[in-house]
């Protein structure tokens, strides 16, 4: 079994894997970009499996060329209504496995995940809990603080996406 190797590189300038747009208004569509930004004490990153927090809906990964995507589904931790229809039942967790070492991401370069879905209604921080496995060891990117939104003193925080109050006029988009 692998071993958990977290920011194996050290010192503060690694790169955790982080969302693109950390702040987003509630209860609107938001395009999630993890940037994985190294692998695994240089080791290429071979998975990465995101963790959808309470309250995230509708969650839809986007293909990756040289990539499977895959879903875990199950009963949502807060049901949510959408379009006169209640969902009981969602997307858990999105997965993308690389389909051979020839497409792994080389822990020298970054790249780019992505998914999309609707933050909630209530403003506060949404922290998603990255699984980053590579051909040696894993970054489980799940840390997140007891109060507040400062990654400071954590090895290895989740990405944090920021759910402002903003009043939008209109509905929401797709």
């Amino acid at each position: 079994m692998a071993t958990a190797c977290t920011l194996c590189l050290g010192g503060p300038s690694v790169a955790h894997v982080v969302l693109q747009d950390g702040a987003a208004a509630a209860n609107a569509s938001y395009r999630a970009t993890f940037r994985v930004g190294h692998g695994c004490d240089q080791q290429a990153t071979t998975a990465l499996r995101v963790t959808i927090p309470a309250g995230f809906n509708g969650a839809q990964p986007m293909p990756k060329a040289g990539w499977t995507v895959s879903t875990k589904a199950g009963p949502l931790p807060v049901p949510y209504e959408s379009h006169g229809k209640k969902y009981l039942e969602g997307v858990l967790e999105i997965s993308w496995t690389a389909n051979g070492p020839e497409n792994a991401l080389p822990a020298a370069y970054y790249d780019e995940f992505v998914l999309r879905g609707t933050t909630p209604a209530k403003a506060g921080p949404l922290w998603f809990k990255v699984l980053q496995s590579c051909v040696q060891g894993v970054n489980d990117w799940a840390e997140v603080p007891a109060s507040g939104t400062s990654t400071k003193g954590l090895k290895s925080p989740a990405a944090l996406l920021d759910v402002l109050d903003v009043q939008a006029a209109g509905a929401h988009a797709h």
